[in-house]
């Protein structure tokens, strides 16, 4: 049996390793985080040395320097919007080494948004190579803590989406639809740590239904030689697990006669499935006494008895999914392996096996150039911070910061937006906890929606109900996930006057119009919430629930005799905190869904 690092004053020494292509990995990470400080100033030297020449550095006049010195002096802390007339230069078309000395490849999507559309991070090829040596350092590292995973095989439901093209016709698409687009990925050596019971084909196709019933199908088919269930994230495997719930009678029935379903009409995944689907009645009968129960407690490791943990991010707005993947597993335990975002692949956590609520990752200095900006203890920026970034070798533990990078790809010293908790080193490498996105209101799965998005959708939906005399006079939001997939839950409080209407109407807005309501809400939500809707499943309908008036006074009581200052108190535009669910709850008069699905394609407008 494995046995797992030892700790020492807060820090893993990694090892013994399960074999000698392991223990070089193990060596790997050893000597890139004993060396964290030297091998910052490494990569900075060589970002700058290579993209020298580009426009940016230019402008900047940063004269071929590439010491730190000079770099935090002459170059400013960025956002998005600061880079967008320049990628969007990118993107129509303009070759000249603008960010990069090195083409751009490809634009990767971000699922943080700019003016209601998906930010393009433009990267180049060789970033890939860099994504794949942070993957390879993943098994190494779990083999530490969980023996035998080359004795059997993992079911991951992974998926790509959409893509679009800029009008130079580069690609844009999120990174882990380029990763598995990718001859890393297509192509990759056969690894015995690391074998999947999803064909290629059915993870590369787009669509997301016959994707998903093909990965389930094979993941049954191989049932007992799955040592591992995962998604990338937590939500992805919880509707892996409702779409078992409603389609577990197709299934059964494809086994036992051995025949796939004539609903999956791409041609490479019914080749790839029906090379494994043959005639099983005693696995059909199994599954159909199974799902038919209608007790799906413990449904993962009643299914697929053999697994040991489960593979998603739990982390950040994940953690809202813990207690029903708790419920469907049995209590396994979750693994979060790796921290990463369309901007920069980051690090790993070097305790795979950790409860959720202490998963930290190790920040991998050779990935990128890292600095960050001290907040205070309320999350406000401290004074000065943004004149005085702290590098990664010298953040303090327990402090809190705004993560900023720096990237072979041409990102300098730009605002990724992740909120970070120092909680320890490993070696000289400072290990994070990841507390939220920064400005972010409402998450279900990749979507990311803020204050302002949400106060634009609810603004315009409330001119919908303005010829009934209508108005929303408070509302707050919640991202549910008591059903599969989960939803947006806003709750309004209306005045109605009680004259009549210009129309000759009563106040009284009818049903169908509060409905109408939950479709213009999501009309005004940004584009990755609406594929979320429309072309990823992702999402479950909007839906507003009316309160009946007094209910936010109520609130403010409850929060005030909690030690809320009156004076100060302002109406939380998401609540998660479960008695003023409740108070809100229980105050409702009326419910109501999105009638249907919002606007979406894959083009983008600009």
């Amino acid at each position: 049996m494995a046995v797992k690092p030892k700790v020492t004053n807060g820090s893993t020494t990694l090892g013994p390793a399960a074999n000698e292509k392991d223990a070089e990995k193990l060596r790997f990470i050893e000597d890139m985080t004993m060396n964290t400080d030297a091998v910052q100033e490494r990569v900075l030297a060589e970002i700058l040395s290579r993209n020298a020449e580009t426009e940016y550095l230019k402008r900047y006049k940063l004269d071929g320097a590439t010491d730190r010195e000079t770099f935090k002096a002459k170059l400013p802390v960025v956002t998005y919007e600061d880079l967008q007339p320049d990628i969007q230069r990118i993107a129509n078309g303009d070759r000249s080494p603008i960010l990069s000395s090195h083409p751009i490849s490809e634009f990767l999507t971000s699922s943080g948004t700019s003016a209601g559309e998906r930010k393009l991070m433009p990267t180049i090829r060789e970033e890939l190579d860099r994504r794949q040596l942070l993957y390879s350092l993943l098994t190494p590292v779990m083999n530490l803590y969980v023996p035998g995973l080359d004795k059997g095989k993992g079911l991951y439901f992974l998926f790509i989406k959409s893509e679009s093209k800029t009008p130079s016709g580069l690609p844009a698409r999120p990174v882990l639809t380029s990763y598995y687009k990718s001859e890393h990925f297509k192509s990759r050596p056969y690894d015995p740590f690391n074998v999947y019971t999803s064909p290629n084909e059915a993870i590369l196709c787009t669509d997301s239904f016959q994707s998903m019933y093909a990965q389930m199908l094979c993941g049954l088919l191989q049932r007992l030689d799955v040592l591992r269930v995962g998604a990338v994230f937590a939500s992805g495997l919880l509707r892996a697990i409702r779409f078992l719930q409603l389609n577990w009678e197709q299934l059964a029935a494809d086994i036992s006669s051995g025949t796939l379903t004539k609903q999956i009409t791409d041609p490479a995944i019914r080749e790839a499935v029906t090379q494994q689907l043959q005639p099983d009645p005693e696995l059909a009968r199994f599954i159909t006494k199974e799902c038919s129960k209608g007790d799906w407690a413990c449904i993962i490791t009643r299914i697929w008895p053999n697994t040991k943990y489960l593979d998603v991010i739990v982390t950040g707005a994940m953690a809202q999914y813990i207690p029903t993947l708790e419920y469907y597993s049995g209590g396994l335990p979750m693994a979060c392996t790796m921290y990463a975002s369309s901007e920069c692949y980051f690090g790993l956590n070097l305790r795979p096996m950790c409860s959720p609520s202490e998963v930290s990752y190790t920040i991998m200095p050779m990935m990128g150039y890292f600095e960050f900006i001290p907040l205070d203890a309320d999350g406000t920026m401290c004074n000065g911070a943004q004149t005085q970034l702290v590098d990664l070798a010298h953040v303090e533990v327990g402090k809190e910061y705004e993560l900023v990078i720096t990237t072979y790809s041409g990102l300098n010293r730009y605002r990724v937006g992740d909120i970070l908790r120092v909680t320890g080193f490993h070696n000289c490498a400072p290990q994070f906890q990841f507390i939220r996105r920064k400005n972010v209101l409402l998450s279900i799965e990749s979507d990311k929606t803020d204050e302002a998005e949400l106060q634009k959708a609810v603004t315009k939906a409330s001119e919908l109900i303005k010829s009934y005399n209508a108005t929303v006079v408070e509302y707050t939001s919640h991202a549910s996930t008591k059903s599969i997939p989960g939803h947006y839950v806003i709750y309004w409080e209306l005045l109605i006057k009680k004259d009549k209407t210009k129309n000759g109407k009563s106040g009284t807005i009818p049903t169908e119009l509060l409905d109408k309501c939950c479709l213009e809400m999501e009309e005004s939500l940004n584009t990755v919430y609406r594929q979320s809707r429309v072309a990823d499943c992702s999402i479950g309908p909007l839906e507003i629930r009316v309160v009946r008036p007094g209910t936010f006074e109520e609130l403010m009581d409850y929060a005030i005799s909690r030690g809320a200052s009156i004076n100060q108190y302002k109406v939380p535009r998401c609540v998660n905190f479960p008695p003023i669910l409740e108070l809100l709850d229980s105050r409702v008069v009326s419910t109501h869904f999105s009638p249907g699905l919002p606007k979406w394609t894959p083009t983008r407008s600009n």
